[in-house]
């Protein structure tokens, strides 16, 4: 089973738990219709949820709490998380939007740590934030940055986002080096899938990987296809495909997606996620195993 934890903008909304589906644009917990399919934690679960349909792949389970920034409905699933995880069992663990905390942020680890078997940790932001800034990014298996999260990574010194130095441009042309550097300091998971108008995969601070796929500038406006991306790949993981293939399907189908879309700068992330499925079969037939 994959499970992905994380907060979406509806502060009344407790911590819930179950299966997550999809209503055409809107996504469901245990039947219960609880957010719509827009960008964050929900364009997440709606694109794992699709593509782990498109694969016959494990359902999608997840831990989902309101928070607006606020922090206290993070910090209320960081609790319930602590609490639950160790005896739980999934193939994939995926967390996403919550308020970084790294107290709470350790505590969730040492859960996930009494977990058997250990399922693939992936952190995208907020979450990712929490690891590096606790200096526990080299547990998780990959996280996925954009160029402005791998800035983060990349400075050793930054306790922050807020405090990434100056000398560290938001460029994705030094995206290979910012990797490295990422790497060299401990920053980094051991893989990292950047999201960005170049897409790359590194797997160490030397071995890394500029991923192919179809330019679409439009969707450069479209909030949402990070999250997708990441959603992608977590389900692509969780059914069983090794971290290299799963990345690189994973940004090809994104891209994919994008494209048989035909989106303008007024469309929304619903529109891909619903190319979800056509698009992976195309990116199946492109990548070999």
């Amino acid at each position: 089973m994959l499970a992905v934890a994380g907060a979406i903008p509806w502060p009344e909304l407790p911590v819930v738990e179950g299966l997550a589906t999809l209503d055409g644009p809107r996504l469901l917990i245990d039947a219960r219709p609880v957010a719509a399919v827009a960008r964050g934690t929900a364009a997440l679960l709606a694109a794992a949820v699709s593509a782990s349909q498109a694969l016959g792949g494990p359902p999608v389970m997840a831990h989902l709490v309101g928070d607006i920034g606020a922090g206290q409905g993070s910090r209320t699933l960081y609790a319930h998380l602590a609490r639950i995880l160790p005896e739980r069992q999934y193939a994939a663990l995926v967390f996403h939007y919550l308020q970084p905390d790294v107290d709470w942020h350790g505590r969730v680890l040492l859960a996930v740590e009494q977990m058997r078997p250990r399922p693939l940790l992936i952190a995208d932001a907020g979450f990712m934030y929490a690891a590096k800034m606790g200096g526990m990014a080299p547990s998780y298996d990959l996280f996925t940055p954009d160029a402005g999260e791998l800035a983060f990574l990349a400075d050793e010194a930054a306790p922050h986002p807020f405090y990434t130095r100056g000398f560290i441009l938001h460029e994705e042309a030094q995206a290979p080096a910012l990797i490295a550097r990422a790497h060299a300091h401990g920053n980094a998971a051991r893989h990292l899938l950047v999201k960005g108008r170049k897409d790359y995969l590194a797997s160490g601070p030397e071995a890394i990987e500029a991923l192919p796929g179809p330019d679409c500038p439009v969707l450069e406006c479209v909030g949402g296809t990070g999250d997708t991306l990441t959603g992608l790949a977590a389900a692509l993981l969780a059914a069983g495909q090794p971290m290299a293939r799963a990345a690189r399907l994973a940004a090809l189908t994104n891209r994919l997606a994008g494209q048989l879309a035909n989106p303008t700068p007024a469309s929304q992330i619903g529109e891909i996620i619903a190319r979800i499925p056509a698009a992976l079969a195309l990116a199946l037939r492109q990548i070999p195993a």
